[in-house]
Parts: C-alpha cells; sequence; structure tokens
C-alpha cells in the first residue's frame, strides 16, 4: 500500500474532495442521515468514492463525519456507531485499490465545558469509539477534520493516538478574521496540536483556496510536520434558484501552486468539490515538488497566543505568584476546593507584564489530582497566557495538561534517573516544552561545570525520546548568597554555558537568590539585569515586583533585545498618568462595590460575584438599575473588546457566565418575567445537525436579558411557524453549518414570511451577508456578538415605535 508520508519527499499527495454534495447529487434527501447511506445504499458510496480513485486522488476518506453517537442520536442511531463505521470503511476499501482509506472525524457538535456541558472525557469517548470501530475495520489513517475547537481536536487526537496504531492527521477550520471560531490563530494551532504525536496538520472548510493560501503560509512557519490544505470550491451563491460554489473547477486549481509554494504538502477539497475538481488539482501539483522545512524554536502558548523563548527575544517573565508556599490565604483557599485567589492573581499578573504563568497548588492535604486540573481550567479561561504546571505528582501533572488548551511548560524533570523516566515521556506524549532541572543524582550541583553535565544529561536523555533540545529550558539553578555567596556567579556562568556550549534556553526561579538579606528588591533586580547580561531567556518572578520589571525593561532596552526601544516608550511614555489612573481606579474597587462587579464581569472572574450582587442588592431600591447601570455597559465593554481583537470568544463566554450567576440572585428580586427584553426564538434548520454556533448566540442573548426559546437542531420548518404563533415573539434565528442545508433555509424564510409578520436573523459558518439578503433574511450575523446588537436595534426600533402609536 501507498505509504504518503514517505511519499512527501518527491510528490504532493492528494486526497478527495466533499461527499455530503455527492451523496445529495444521487438521491439523500433533507433530514436523512448521509452516514447511514453506508448501510442502506452502499452502492452510492462506493461508486462515489471510485469516481474520486478514478479522478487521481491518492487517499480517500470515509462517509463517517458525522458518525459519533452524539450526532446519530438525532436518527435513533446512536447504537449503530460500530456498524456504520465498520461499514463505511469497508467501503472505501473495496473502493480505493489498495490506496489509503481515510477515517473521516468531524466535531461533535457540542461545546466543552466550561462553555457547553460536555466534559474532555466525555468527548473522549465519543471520539475513541470511532476509533476502534475503524481500526478494526482496517482504517489507514486517522483525519479529524473541521475543527473549531482545540481541546476537541486534542480530545480526538489522544483518542486516536491511544486506541490504535493508525496515522492522524488534524485539520483546523478558520473564519474570515484568520482565526477559529475559539480565537486560536493559525500559528498557536501549530504550536499546540503537532507535538501531540500528530503526522500532518493543516486546514480546511470555511474559505476557498484563495484565503487559505495566507492561513497555509502562517502554519508552515512553525510546522514541524506536513501541512494538509482542503478548501471548499469558494463561497456559496444561489443561482437559478440552487446553492452552489462560486469557484469553477478550473479557478479552484489555479490557487493549489500557490498553497505548496506556501508550504502545503498534502491537498485535497472540501465543500462543493467533486471528482473533476480533484482531477485538475492532480494535475495542477503532479509537478511540484513540497518544500521541506525544518522549524526550529522554542515556544508555549494559550488558546488564543503564542510567547516564543530565545535568545532573538525579550527575556521573557513567568508569575510565580500562583503558588501557595509562603501564602496562607491561598493555601487555605486551595485546602477549601476555592480556586477563586488563583484566578484573580492570575488576572493581576497578566497585567503586570506576565508572559507565562506558573500554576502550582501544592498544599499538604490537597488533592493535587483534582485540584490542579480545575485551577488550570478556570484560569485560562480568564487569562490569555501560556501556562507553566509545577508540581511533582506527575499524575497531577498529566491530568491538568489533557484538558489545557494550548501549549505548557512543564516544571520540572531533573537529571536523576527516575525522575527522566517518569516525566519524559508525559512531555513527549503531550509535545510540551519541559524546564530542566540541572540537579542530579548527587544533589545539587557544586558549580557551573556540574550544572552543565546534569544539563547534558536531560538533553541527551530527552533526545532519546525525541524531544528536540529546543522544547527544554535549561534551569541553572539559583541559590541564596547569604550562605554561598559564590553561588550567583557559578549559575551566571552555567547560563553562559548553556547558550554558547549547549545552545539551550534558560529558565532560574530568580528570587530565591536574596533569602536572608535585607532590601531583598535590590538583590533581585540587579541579579535578574545581570543574568539577562549572561543570556537567560526565561525568569520566574514576581510581574508586579516594579523594582524587577524596571530593570528588566531597561536591561532589554541596553541588550539590544527591544528594538527601537519600542515596549519601553510604550511603558513608561505612559506610566504616570497610568499610575495615577490605577490608583484612582483601586481607589473606587475598594469603596464601591458596583464598580467591583462591573469589572468582574469585564475579567470574566465568577468567585464570589453572587455576595456582591447580594450587598448591591441590599442597598439598592431598583434591582433593574443594576441590569441598566452595570450589567448592560460592561458586557458593552466585552463586546467592544471583542470587535477590536482584544477579547475572543472565550472572554466573551466567561463574561456571560459571570452575568449569568449574577441574574440567579437579581431574579430573586424581580417580578418573574421582568427582566426580559423581548423573545427570541433560536433553531438549526432541518437537516443541519450542527448547533455549536447557535448555543453560543444562545448564552450570548440571554445573558444579555433576553428570553431565548431554543429549539434545538435540524429542526423542521412547520415547527418554528408554530412556535412563532405560540409565543408571539418577534424575532428568530436561525443557523446553518452545512452548504447542503441551505436550501432548507432559504425554504423555512419563505415559509415565516408568508405566514407571520416575524423578522429573521441568520448566521453560520457557510453563509455569507450577500447570501443572507438573497434567500430572504432581515438581518445577518457574521458572529455571536452581531446577533446581540442585531437584536438590541430591533428590539429599541420596536420600542420606539410603540410610543410613536400609543401602544
Amino acid at each position: 500500500m501507498l505509504d504518503i508520508f514517505k511519499e512527501l519527499s518527491n510528490r504532493v499527495i492528494v486526497f478527495d474532495g466533499a461527499m455530503g454534495t455527492q451523496l445529495q447529487d444521487r438521491g439523500l434527501k433533507t433530514g436523512e442521515c448521509p452516514e447511514y447511506m453506508n448501510i442502506t445504499h452502499p452502492e452510492v458510496v462506493f461508486d462515489i468514492h471510485r469516481s474520486y480513485i478514478e479522478a487521481g486522488a491518492d487517499v480517500i476518506e470515509t462517509n463517517t463525519f458525522g458518525a459519533n453517537r452524539i450526532k446519530l442520536a438525532k436518527y435513533g442511531l446512536e447504537n449503530e456507531v460500530f456498524n456504520i463505521v465498520t461499514q463505511a470503511v469497508k467501503i472505501a476499501k473495496k473502493a480505493s485499490k489498495d490506496k489509503p482509506v481515510a477515517l473521516s472525524i468531524g466535531p461533535i457538535g457540542e461545546l466543552l465545558t466550561p462553555y457547553g456541558d460536555m466534559t474532555f472525557d466525555e468527548a473522549y469517548d465519543v471520539f475513541k469509539e470511532v476509533v476502534i470501530a475503524a481500526e478494526r475495520a482496517g482504517a489507514d489513517i486517522v483525519l479529524i477534520e473541521t475543527m473549531s475547537d482545540m481541546l476537541e481536536a486534542k480530545a480526538a487526537i489522544l483518542a486516536a493516538k491511544e486506541n490504535s496504531s493508525m496515522k492522524v492527521i488534524c485539520t483546523m477550520t478558520f473564519q474570515e478574521d484568520g482565526r477559529t471560531l475559539m480565537g486560536s490563530d493559525p500559528i498557536t494551532v501549530v504550536v499546540s496540536l503537532q507535538g501531540l504525536g500528530l503526522d500532518a496538520i493543516g486546514v480546511n472548510c470555511s474559505t476557498g483556496p484563495d484565503k487559505m493560501v495566507s492561513v497555509v503560509e502562517k502554519m508552515s512557519q512553525v510546522s514541524r510536520i506536513p501541512i494538509i490544505a482542503q478548501p471548499n470550491a469558494g463561497m456559496p451563491v444561489i443561482r437559478d434558484g440552487k446553492t452552489v460554489y462560486d469557484l469553477k473547477p478550473e479557478e479552484f486549481a489555479s490557487f493549489f501552486p500557490s498553497l505548496v509554494e506556501k508550504g502545503a504538502s498534502i491537498v485535497g477539497g472540501c465543500c462543493g468539490t467533486t471528482p473533476q475538481y480533484i482531477k485538475l488539482v492532480k494535475e495542477a501539483v503532479k509537478n511540484l515538488k513540497p518544500k521541506v522545512k525544518v522549524n526550529k524554536f522554542t515556544a508555549v502558548a494559550s488558546n488564543t497566543k503564542t510567547v516564543f523563548i530565545g535568545h532573538d527575544y525579550s527575556l521573557r517573565v513567568i508569575g510565580e505568584r500562583i503558588n501557595p508556599t509562603g501564602k496562607k490565604k491561598l493555601s487555605e483557599a486551595f485546602l477549601a476546593g476555592d480556586v477563586g485567589l488563583a484566578v484573580e492573581e492570575g488576572i493581576k499578573q497578566q497585567k503586570c507584564g506576565a508572559e507565562i504563568l506558573d500554576v502550582n497548588v501544592g498544599v499538604p492535604g490537597v488533592n493535587e489530582e483534582e485540584l490542579l486540573p480545575k485551577v488550570v481550567s478556570e484560569i485560562q479561561n480568564v487569562v490569555d497566557l501560556p501556562l507553566q504546571i509545577d508540581s511533582t505528582n506527575i499524575k497531577a501533572v498529566e491530568k491538568a495538561i489533557r484538558i489545557l488548551r494550548g501549549r505548557p511548560i512543564i516544571n520540572s524533570v531533573s537529571a536523576k534517573e527516575e525522575s527522566l523516566k517518569e516525566v519524559l515521556p508525559i512531555v513527549k506524549k503531550y509535545g510540551a516544552c519541559v524546564v530542566g532541572l540541572t540537579v542530579g543524582d548527587k544533589g545539587l550541583p557544586k558549580d557551573r561545570h556540574e550544572r552543565i553535565e546534569n544539563a547534558k544529561k536531560i538533553i541527551k536523555k530527552a533526545e532519546e525520546y525525541g524531544i528536540p533540545k529546543e522544547d527544554i529550558l535549561i534551569d541553572c539553578i539559583v541559590l541564596t548568597v547569604s550562605s554561598e555567596q559564590e553561588a550567583a556567579i557559578e549559575t551566571l556562568e552555567a547560563i553562559k554555558l548553556a547558550k554558547e556550549e549547549l545552545g539551550v534556553n534558560t529558565v532560574v526561579g530568580l528570587s530565591n537568590v536574596s533569602f536572608g538579606l535585607p532590601e531583598r528588591r535590590l538583590i533581585n533586580s540587579t541579579f535578574l539585569a545581570m543574568a539577562s547580561s549572561y543570556g537567560l531567556t526565561t525568569a520566574i518572578i514576581n510581574p508586579c515586583d516594579e523594582a524587577m520589571m524596571d530593570t528588566l525593561r531597561a536591561s532589554m532596552v541596553l541588550l539590544n533585545k527591544d528594538k527601537g526601544s519600542v515596549n519601553y516608550l510604550n511603558i513608561y511614555g505612559k506610566k504616570q498618568k497610568e499610575e495615577v489612573k490605577e490608583k484612582e481606579q483601586q481607589k473606587i474597587q475598594e469603596e464601591d462595590l458596583k464598580t467591583k462587579f462591573y469589572i468582574q464581569i469585564l475579567e470574566g472572574k465568577k468567585s464570589g460575584v453572587e455576595d456582591i450582587v447580594k450587598n448591591i442588592l441590599d442597598e439598592e431600591v431598583q434591582p433593574l438599575s443594576i441590569v441598566d447601570n452595570i450589567i448592560i455597559p460592561a458586557l458593552k465593554e466585552v463586546g467592544d473588546r471583542y470587535e477590536k481583537g482584544i477579547y475572543f470568544l472565550p472572554q466573551l463566554l466567561s463574561s456571560a457566565e459571570v452575568v449569568q450567576n449574577a441574574f440567579r440572585i437579581i431574579k430573586e428580586k424581580l417580578p418573574k418575567g421582568s427582566v426580559s427584553k423581548g423573545k427570541i426564538i433560536l433553531a438549526t434548520v432541518e437537516g443541519d445537525v450542527h448547533d455549536i454556533g447557535k448555543n453560543i448566540v444562545k448564552v450570548l442573548l440571554e445573558n444579555y436579558g433576553y428570553d431565548v426559546i431554543d429549539l434545538g437542531k435540524d429542526v423542521k420548518g412547520e415547527v418554528i411557524l408554530e412556535e412563532v404563533k405560540r409565543t408571539g415573539a418577534p424575532l428568530v434565528g436561525l443557523s446553518a453549518l452545512m452548504t447542503t442545508t441551505l436550501f432548507n433555509m432559504e425554504k423555512i424564510i419563505k415559509l415565516l414570511k408568508a405566514n407571520t409578520d416575524v423578522k429573521i436573523m441568520v448566521g453560520g459558518a457557510v453563509l455569507t451577508e450577500e447570501y443572507a439578503y438573497k434567500i430572504g433574511a432581515d438581518y445577518y450575523g457574521k458572529t455571536a456578538q452581531d446577533a446581540v446588537k442585531i437584536a438590541d436595534k430591533f428590539f429599541l426600533k420596536n420600542a420606539l415605535l410603540c410610543k410613536t402609536c400609543g401602544i
């Protein structure tokens, strides 16, 4: 059988094209399960596969995109996963003529916690069931595609890696702003996911090949594995009353040399493509050779941000404050299972300038395996920084990393044999960076040379596991100068040797140096400046220590790492005004509960919000004024930050959750229904089982004060019409993610318009504004935040009309 990954050194590999539209053309009716065609009409599925093989596809994908128990439950087929997947693989293998068969795995269609009800482990089990069935049936590759959430993609990747021997590929889908639905950019996606053991990574769906070129180019800057690109046949348009795509096969194929030039070595088609498209793509790339590129870099990532570490960058600050050692309040909070203080500390450190956060929950009596993942989950939902997972409990470390969006640092592995055997397999499995603590079996190193020898041992062992030295931060160990004054210079010289002899990045926990001495900040900041000049690339410090941060920023200017002094001028040019403003805000916040509540909404901090609202209500005569004067303005600012690209979907949803918790308290003081700004019906149209977008819109609308009637997914037009008549809701929101269901959206709009005066807003990844208005929609919302704006505008207009006419 063809080994496509060996072939990549010589030529571009071509995957097949769309399945859904081909099934429709061959008789699949609206509302029928596409994957069940494997059972009822295997000859139709076989014919589609054969047509792609004849067109020149090197790999064909099984008809299993939605063959998971969550999506199949809509059709009453949740117990048929094994049969459907097995049959799909058998049909594909029969049609493939010994070419590889890729198991297609699409999204589950549910939001993962904390934004939805599905846990990571539940998602993992859903994917695991599909993978095991395909492995037994003889599939060769797992293709995880059209993912919008890196955490869901991670669950699918781990399910494939841990339950099969198949090669694994993952593709994400990006919006027009170049980010996924959850806010991840192409570089962050690759940095975060490629280390999980993927054989290729890339992008599919959402756009045509022209707009996909820039995504592939960004991915190629950091990818250490092959890149796959599977664009749509352009964007959907209406021609002669039928939904088609705007790129003809010839035009579609013309963009593929550019995709290959920018870094793609595996290509194929997604929505709207046919065997004719694939035939011309094959022709377009047949004489092209993939670009072999070896990217060497050190980087960590959050859900939405990548931080590069190295000698070409400014020294990176790892915030040390989420650590209960010597902190009574934090220790007590962790013992009580309360993560609120840790979240607050994370937010504070980010404001002070931390670029990475160290997270440690090590208190005697705490169950780290339960608490560490909880703290990590809560922090990453409101703080947009990569995390360093800090624990000697490797089981707790793995559980925390497993549910983490992004790429973390593990703190740490030592040169001791036991530590190397325990920690490095976890580093490799999850593709993390790791702190290499230069402590060996003999204990603390005596001098610089022993530190370097221990570092070499760590690097060598890591390379045996397949971990490149770029992913190791060598900790040269800082000892206190009050007892060992010569220790400081030994650490500095070790940092220098690590840079010059080993070519690795370095990190130190800096505050140890001054222990036992007066004016510790003076010693700490001076040592930081010295360590920077010796080549230190990362420091674990308190970012809210102004003396330390002032010294660091000045050092970066003097060492020519803050080019043009941009960062320095940015901070100190405005510092005086900002300090005055900050002190005023802090004073207000301490005195004013309303301001504190406002800030909690803005920052997405859930801890203690109910008590704050209760205290405000004790003082407030009109509970609704809390909604009008605090909640609505705060959510407006959150929305403004979202539109400016300062916030992304996770922050939006976290702020919405704060408001949701507050509303529970406020509603107790209000007459039933008095808080509602209006009724809105939401539904995903008939034939479409995707409702992630609709669910996000629901959360935001509810927390902006609207009464949302959620009819769910795959909803018939007659059901929506009946609900409009029953409730009198003046506004309906319709969603569609699949191009094959756009026609149903148009039919539903016509039905509602013919029988009611209801206004309709529409949204979904496959929709454009032009298309939305062509099919009769009144409003088009590109994002969930747009839906809120539409609702606000619509109900305000109606209210003004009512006042004018005297109703």
